[in-house]
């Protein structure tokens, strides 16, 4: 099996440590080390499955956003959708958001 290597944009770095406190703050869990689990599983997710979980094209008018992307359900209520390029089994995740946000009613 070929390595891969899995890069990040500085905002989605930022989008997902900013979540941490964000979830902990909004009492989403009561304490902070189980916010930063639930980040952590999101990038085992992302680490462990970006390269054989089969990949969907971006709609059209969220390609900006990155040309594929996958889901990840965290639970019944949460779904994440990240976003990324890919070349030569080299991703860049170019951005992440979940079925909360408002780009997602272009899917």
């Amino acid at each position: 099996m070929e390595k891969i290597k899995i890069f990040y944009k500085p905002s989605v770095e930022q989008y997902i440590n900013n979540l941490i406190l964000l979830l902990y703050e909004q009492e989403y869990f009561g304490f902070l080390e189980d916010a930063i689990e639930y980040k952590n599983r999101i990038i085992d997710y992302i680490e462990q499955n970006i390269s054989t979980f089969p990949a969907k094209p971006t709609p059209f008018l969220l390609r900006k956003l990155g040309s594929q992307y996958i889901f990840y359900k965290a639970n019944q209520r949460t779904t994440w959708f990240i976003f990324f390029e890919e070349n030569d089994n080299i991703f860049l995740v170019t951005h992440i958001t979940n079925n909360f946000s408002e780009i997602i009613k272009y899917f």
